[in-house]
Parts: C-alpha cells; sequence; structure tokens
C-alpha cells in the first residue's frame, strides 16, 4: 500500500515553491528509433496560459534597442542593444532547429536576489532569436548575463540541437558579496556561476525542478580560465563540458564548498542546490519514473532514493535506454503518474472511486498534528503548455524541426505538430486568443481543458476515450510527416516559396483537426456519462434510452469498486448501515 509521509516545515516550504514547477526530458540522437535529437518540457503554473509564443525574423539598425521583458511577470526590466538580425522563433523552437527548455530549482536562496537585468525566460527568448545550434546558444547566454547580469533564481536548461543535446545549470550570486564569515568582499560581480554538459549520445537526461549536475571534469583539470578560454572551449567539438570561470572558486568563498577541497570533488548540485526529502519526491521521483520507463532494470534499484527514502543512492545523470526511443514515447513519458510504482497515483484512497491521478493544491496538508504531501507527477492539472521538440539532421531546417505543442494537462491534450519554421500561426493557439480569465471558444487552452475538467470526474472510464483520439492523431500525423521526407526536401529545394506554404498549411491542418475533434470529443463524454449513467453505443451510435419506445436500452449504472465500498464504510458505515 502507497504511504504518506510526515513531512519537516522546510520540506513544506520546498513543496509549496515547486507547486509551480517545470519537468523535461532529453533524447540524444543515437537514443531515438529515427537519429533525431528531442526535449521535451511542461509549463507547469497555476497562472499560465496555453498559447504559442511566435516572434518573426526582423532585421534592426545599428545602435537600436531591445526592450527585456521579465517572463513570469511581464515587468519592463530594462533594454538592451539589439542585433542586426534575429532568427523566426516558434515557442521554444528557432527556425534553425535549436531548441530550449528550463525547469526552476531554486537553490540557496540568499543567491536569488542578483541585481541583473537578464530573467531565465529573457535568457530562453533572447537566446533563440540570436543562436543557430546548441554551442552558439551557451555562448549567449554567457555572453549576455556577463553583459547584464542575471536576476532569477537557479535554473536548470536543455538545449538541443539537431546533432546535439546539452543541460545547462545556473545560479546567481546574490544581491551582495559576503565570504562565508559575513564579511564583504569588494570587486563583487552580479553574473552568475554556471555548468553545461554535452549529454553523450545514445543516452538520454532530464530535470525536473531539482539542480542534477554533480562533478564534472575540468578543463586540463584546472579552473582559472577566462571568457576567452570558455569560447574556445564551447566551439572545441571534442570539449563535452563548459563552466564559468569562477563557479568553483564563488562556492569556496561563499563556504559552499571546503576551501581546502580539490576542485576535482567539486559538485555543482551539492555547493549551490544542496538535496533534501522534498527535492528528491517532489521533483528527481520525475525524472526517475522517466528513466524508469525507459530502462526499468537498470532504474529499479533507485526507487528508494526517488521516494526520499534514501538521499545518498543517488541515480545518474543520464542513463542509456533499454530500446530507442520514439517521438511518441516521449509524450508518453510527459502523461506519466508513477503508475506501476510505489507513488502511483490511481491507487490510493484520494484518487477517488474512479482512479483519478490527481490531488487538488496545496500539495502538503495536516491532519491530526501531523503533516503530510501529495505526490508531484509529470503530468498535473496546472500545466499551460508542454511540448516534446524533435530536431531532424537530415532535413531542411523549417521542415526538420517539429515542435508538437499541447495545451493545458499533457495527459489529456494532443500534441499538434508544428513546423519550426512556420511564418503563419493557426489562430486556435495564437498568442492573446483568450486567457485564463477570458474565455474563448476558438482557444485550443479552452477546448482541451473542457475535455480534462470532463474527465476528473470519471478519470478510468473516460480517459481511455481521450487516449483513443491521441494515439490516432499523433501517431498518424509521425507516420505522416516520415513519409513526406523527400517530398519536401526536393520543395524546399525547388522552390522555397512554395515549401513555406506548405509547412504552414500543414501545421494550420493538423491544428484545426485536431481542436475540432477535441470539441466533439467534449460533447461526447457530456453525453455518454451524463448523471453518472453510461449510455450504451452500437455501431458508434447512442442508443435510445427512454423507456416508453420499444427496444430500448437501459444505461448501465456501474457500481463503485470494492475497495471504495470499504472506505465508505469505515468512514461512516455506521451511519448508513441498513437497519
Amino acid at each position: 500500500m502507497k504511504k504518506l509521509f510526515i513531512i519537516s516545515l522546510a520540506v513544506l516550504l520546498l513543496l509549496n515553491f515547486q507547486a509551480m514547477a517545470c519537468t523535461n526530458f532529453i533524447i540524444t540522437k543515437g537514443a531515438s528509433k529515427d537519429g533525431s535529437v528531442m526535449v521535451s518540457y511542461a509549463a507547469d503554473s497555476h497562472t499560465l496560459y496555453g498559447e504559442l509564443y511566435y516572434r518573426p525574423a526582423a532585421d534592426y539598425p545599428l545602435g537600436a534597442l531591445m526592450d527585456v521583458v521579465e517572463w513570469d511577470s511581464g515587468k519592463l526590466l530594462g533594454q538592451i542593444p539589439q542585433v542586426t538580425h534575429t532568427y523566426s522563433v516558434i515557442g521554444n523552437m528557432n527556425e534553425h532547429q535549436l531548441c530550449i527548455g528550463e525547469t526552476t530549482y531554486g537553490g540557496r536562496e540568499e543567491l536569488w536576489h542578483t541585481p541583473g537585468l537578464i530573467d531565465y525566460g529573457s535568457l530562453i527568448y533572447i537566446t533563440l532569436q540570436r543562436a543557430k545550434n546548441a554551442r552558439e546558444a551557451i555562448k549567449t547566454i554567457n555572453f549576455l548575463i556577463e553583459s547584464y547580469g542575471y536576476c532569477s533564481e537557479g535554473e536548470s536548461f536543455s538545449i538541443i540541437d539537431p546533432n546535439e543535446a546539452w543541460i545547462f545549470e545556473i545560479i546567481g550570486k546574490g544581491s551582495e558579496m559576503r565570504d562565508a564569515k559575513g564579511k564583504i568582499v569588494k570587486g563583487w560581480s552580479n553574473g552568475a556561476v554556471w555548468v553545461a554538459r554535452r549529454i553523450p549520445d545514445g543516452y538520454i537526461c532530464g530535470h525536473a525542478n531539482q539542480s542534477r549536475i554533480t562533478t564534472f571534469p575540468l578543463r586540463d583539470g584546472k579552473t582559472s580560465i577566462t571568457n576567452k578560454d570558455i569560447d574556445k572551449m564551447i566551439f572545441n567539438p571534442d570539449v563535452e563540458t563548459v563552466y564559468s570561470a569562477d563557479v568553483i572558486s564563488f562556492a569556496k568563498l561563499k563556504g559552499y564548498y571546503d576551501s581546502k577541497a580539490p576542485d576535482a570533488e567539486f559538485s555543482f548540485c551539492d555547493a549551490y542546490a544542496p538535496l533534501d526529502f522534498g527535492a528528491a519526491r517532489g521533483c528527481e521521483a520525475r525524472v526517475w519514473t522517466a528513466f524508469y520507463r525507459c530502462n526499468p532494470e537498470l532504474m529499479a534499484q533507485y526507487e528508494d532514493y526517488a521516494r526520499g527514502d534514501n538521499l545518498s543512492h543517488r541515480f545518474p545523470l543520464w542513463i542509456k535506454p533499454k530500446q530507442k526511443v520514439d517521438v511518441t514515447d516521449v509524450m508518453q513519458l510527459m502523461r506519466d503518474h508513477y503508475e506501476g510504482t510505489s507513488m502511483d497515483m490511481t491507487q490510493d484512497i484520494g484518487a477517488g472511486p474512479y482512479a483519478c491521478p490527481y490531488r487538488w493544491r496545496p500539495m502538503n496538508w495536516e491532519y491530526d498534528g501531523k503533516k503530510y504531501i501529495h505526490e508531484r507527477a509529470t503530468a498535473t492539472q496546472q500545466t499551460g503548455f508542454s511540448f516534446v521538440a524533435q530536431a531532424r539532421s537530415w532535413l531542411p531546417d523549417k521542415f526538420g524541426g517539429i515542435f508538437w505543442f499541447g495545451v493545458d494537462d499533457a495527459a489529456s491534450c494532443c500534441y499538434m505538430p508544428l513546423f519550426c519554421g512556420i511564418n503563419e500561426i493557426p489562430e486556435a493557439i495564437r498568442e492573446g486568443n483568450g486567457s485564463l480569465v477570458d474565455y474563448s471558444p476558438t482557444a485550443a487552452f479552452w477546448k482541451f481543458t473542457k475535455v480534462s475538467q470532463m474527465v476528473y470526474t470519471r478519470y478510468c472510464d473516460m480517459i481511455k476515450h481521450v487516449n483513443k483520439f491521441q494515439d490516432m492523431f499523433e501517431k498518424g500525423a509521425v507516420k505522416n510527416i516520415q513519409e513526406m521526407g523527400n517530398e519536401m526536401v526536393a520543395l524546399f529545394e525547388k522552390d522555397p516559396a512554395a515549401a513555406q506554404r506548405r509547412i504552414n498549411e500543414i501545421s494550420k491542418r493538423y491544428t484545426e483537426e485536431i481542436c475540432a475533434t477535441w470539441d466533439k470529443l467534449y460533447e461526447y463524454l457530456l453525453v455518454k456519462y451524463n448523471d453518472g449513467n453510461i449510455k450504451k453505443e452500437k455501431d458508434g451510435k447512442f442508443l435510445k434510452t427512454n423507456t416508453l419506445i420499444p427496444q430500448c436500452e437501459f444505461p448501465d449504472q456501474p457500481d463503485y469498486s470494492e475497495k471504495w465500498r470499504k472506505a465508505i464504510v469505515d468512514d461512516c458505515g455506521k451511519n448508513i448501515q441498513e437497519k
């Protein structure tokens, strides 16, 4: 039976913070079935609306400035010089198939309020407009934080292009520079410390609101490097780890790492985001379950770590999957609720009579003077949008990059294929079409959330219908897009303008068809499951239920499970027992 854990106040504070949290999984080309590089991302926030951000390519005069707007708040932070040309960006992927995802891990609280100009969202979206590949992205991120400062909490970034995948972790330096004894240090910088590691080909990685980089190889065994050294390291194809010049010396200065300890044993995570129960159970568990799906024999041994029972039994930063991974496999990883594990959210009494794997907030609660938690799974109700991005090196960039985009809960959405080079955004996902407090009947978010809200009421029965259409559209789209590869290569060579129109048309058609289907699915679920009945069907049509009409069928009225009956009896059996 699943256990509920009693937890401390410190853990409760962490779990409250993590309630607005995100998840990334990263697949290298050697680990994918078709040779594409993939990354997934769920933007999980109770205040984030599901819409597609779009920034067209543009040219600017010398001396032009751009606004830096904080992604979370919309606050204008300031201005920085604009570059003369920016690339087109849809969502988190640009026209060159570069894609960046993120998760916030927070880290040491005294380092959160660095007085810089660039927040984590701006790092993503400015970099996507300025970089063509992952290594250029790392250089751009370093340039931005060195030039203008960093002003967010600790962040993990996933950075992929058609050939490589990187995990990049960063944290600021706080509002003032004080050493371990509290003495102010002169020469303070408002930049950040960071480490970036290239994921070995054939492996998968992931992060979910907890720093995951521990020890890492040093350049010639040393940390005394400059920004020129960093640039050389970034563009050396043999280099697989890059880091800021003071990532270790700053930790020693602050007392996060023993000043006399060898640099080679330095762990970024242990210094800047020390692990505790909440980080393992609320965050690392999501990565563990994805790794477990891909290699159960290897990962079963680490379930005690994911549960927070054994924090010393940390699993690897990346693993090799038992079998190569398809894009639809990654979509399924984003729909996980720990099914089949000791944390399975469909199995305890909180799931209700219909095995609903959702728990409304708060994640922590108190009963009889003791504190408990609800699980935090990968799929969650507060998701604004999620995606699975594919970068395919053997195809023209604009067609090779596929941004599979979903809105609302990943478990009940359908991923819509959008090519990274489109320059027309379908109306249903257009930025500004509705909001969290502004219902729009044409907005994909509201179409999908109507279905998910319905499904939550009788999950084990209704989710099967959702899964049927997910499977049909997603697998069908994957097959169709694969089959049009040669045709699109030829079209891009012969007539780029026609190819541009074609990718716009395909992306729009899939979006419209999927949204129209979810409208019909909502109507179907409403009719079939009305008032706790389940109407019968034959040949796809509902049978009449009016008993005055001959040969009609009365709807099914399924009973509760024995487990749920027992729960009711245990709760109030004496009050309802038949006399």
